[in-house]
């Protein structure tokens, strides 16, 4: 009987002791909660046990960096639905926990921050054209952010970074995108085809252009030459027949070793032919 009976009080005493007891951990905070004295507490817990009598309580908080990623379909600038996949990393200021209690509790985050952060999302995503969604992520997230840290001043929460992680488009504006691109791969694959053909037509002119000037510089040239050719023959000529005098062929013909005189009257005319190079001939 004894035994049990000592049993009994042990499992009571530490029955009593886990009930009575909170234990903080660490990274968290908490405030006590006193009803029928004290009430709240200003001074937040740090991590550790703590006793506590049945009728009291400890509000505890995370106050570590803590993400919520949220699912949310937005209208574009062009009317057009973009489901994007946006995550925010918040936490409670430590030193503001009694406020923070006091005015929203610990479930601020599906109270307060998840409507101002989805509507923050929606707000600057309808100043983007679909397309531009995407490569815009960036410029987005940190518009939305100032958006909420703008609309959660005052909630004793600190904001430190919005992501937009996914952006995905309706099925039928995937297929408009993609066949938009093809038309466009289509046009410059077009274009390029022309570039090509007219830079091959610019290598065909300027190569018949540089055959035809140089077929007409030969050609001038050698009209030239032989303009220049006729010319000295021509001076040549003229030299020629101013030489040959009357009196030069006599001269040359007595210098000749073949050359026989005869002497004929002074004013006979006639004609001398000779052969210096026959003399089987003689005198015609």
């Amino acid at each position: 009987m004894t035994r049990i009976t000592l049993t009994s009080l042990a499992l009571a005493v530490l029955l009593l002791t886990t009930a009575c007891g909170t234990t903080i951990q660490p990274g968290q905070r908490g405030l006590f909660w006193r009803p029928f004295t004290e009430g709240l507490s200003t001074q937040p817990l740090k991590d550790g046990f703590y006793w506590q009598a049945p009728w009291n309580d400890i509000y505890r908080y995370d106050i570590r960096w803590q993400s919520h990623t949220e699912d949310i379909d937005a209208l574009s600038a062009d009317d057009l639905q973009v489901s994007i996949k946006a995550a925010i990393i918040l936490r409670p200021i430590p030193e503001e926990l009694y406020f923070l209690n006091q005015e929203v509790g610990t479930d601020y985050y599906p109270r307060v921050v998840k409507p101002q952060f989805m509507a923050a999302v929606r707000s600057v995503v309808s100043g983007y054209n679909m397309v531009t969604v995407p490569e815009m992520s960036t410029e987005i997230a940190s518009k939305v952010r100032a958006v909420v840290v703008e609309n959660l001043k005052g909630r004793h929460l600190e904001i430190q970074n919005i992501a937009l992680s996914d952006v995905d488009f309706p099925p039928i504006v995937l297929r408009a995108i993609e066949q938009k691109q093809a038309k466009e791969q289509e046009k410059e694959q077009k274009e390029f085809e022309l570039t090509i053909a007219s830079k091959d037509a610019e290598i065909a002119r300027t190569r018949a252009k540089g055959e035809g000037d140089a077929i007409r510089i030969r050609a001038e040239g050698e009209a030239e030459g032989l303009r220049i050719r006729s010319i000295g023959q021509s001076q040549a000529q003229e030299t020629i027949t101013k030489t040959l005098t009357p009196a030069y062929l006599q001269y040359k013909l007595y210098d000749s070793q073949n050359s026989k005189m005869v002497i004929l009257p002074e004013h006979m005319k006639a004609p001398i032919i000779i052969n210096p190079g026959d003399s089987s001939n003689g005198w015609r």
